[in-house]
């Protein structure tokens, strides 16, 4: 015998399915004006987003050809309007031409005798924080070599103490700097310790290994094993 079909509970069903329905259709009449304003502020933020990287693009694209521009004129000698260029690209142009704006600057002040002019350069390299990491060292040493007849010993040890460890990529000449540093101070057996320390270094230039075990042997450490000389 078969069964009688709940009617009841087909009826609920289709009273719950239909409210539903209504609320879902109330709540998008309700809502439908913020989804709206909201895909357009998305799109426009996106939009926005993709409007200004192409900026960017176009703004580092032509900050580099001035600057290839500059070191052209540097090539053949016009250099009248150079430092104005270099100035307004250290100021404005991305980081990394913003970098090579001011280490040329610096070069080009040294080529005109304008060492404080050139100190200043390197520091600003050293000290702007939007540089990357390798570009403020660079300054730093530019600048500490350029400064050192002028600072103390403790000065230039305390500036170089962050990168004057073997295995960072600017040991050579931060180790160099602070060795020389220490021999002003009287301490000829650590600077020499650390000039064979630089030369044992594998990362550091060969020159400047080399160069470390020689001064280190005049400071009475032999470095020679870690830097032999070439085969004849």
């Amino acid at each position: 015998m078969a069964l009688t079909p709940d009617t009841g509970e087909t009826f609920l069903r289709e009273v719950d399915e239909n409210l539903r329905r209504d609320q879902l259709r109330a709540m998008a009449r309700k809502y439908a004006p913020l989804w709206i304003v909201g895909v357009v502020l998305l799109l426009a933020a996106v939009g926005g987003w993709l409007f200004w990287q192409d900026k960017q693009k176009q703004a580092a694209a032509a900050d580099s050809e001035a600057l290839a521009q500059v070191y052209t004129d540097i090539g053949v000698g016009k250099l009248a309007t150079v430092p104005q260029r270099l100035d307004r690209l250290a100021k404005d142009g991305t980081d990394a031409v913003r970098a090579s704006a001011l280490f040329t600057r610096a070069a080009v002040a040294i080529e005109q005798n304008d060492r404080p002019l050139a100190i200043a350069k390197y520091n600003e390299a050293a000290n702007d924080k939007g540089l990357p990491t390798p570009y403020r060292n660079l300054g730093l040493i530019r600048a500490t070599t350029l400064e050192f007849d002028s600072l103390k010993p403790d000065q230039v040890i305390a500036r170089m103490a962050p990168i004057a460890k073997p295995g960072n990529p600017w040991f050579g000449s931060a180790g160099e700097l602070t060795a020389m540093a220490l021999i002003k101070q009287g301490k000829t057996l650590e600077a020499g310790r650390l000039f064979a320390a630089v030369s044992a270094d594998k990362q550091v230039p060969e020159s400047i290994r080399a160069r470390a075990v020689q001064i280190a042997g005049s400071l009475g450490v032999d470095a020679s094993a870690s830097f032999p000389a070439p085969a004849q």
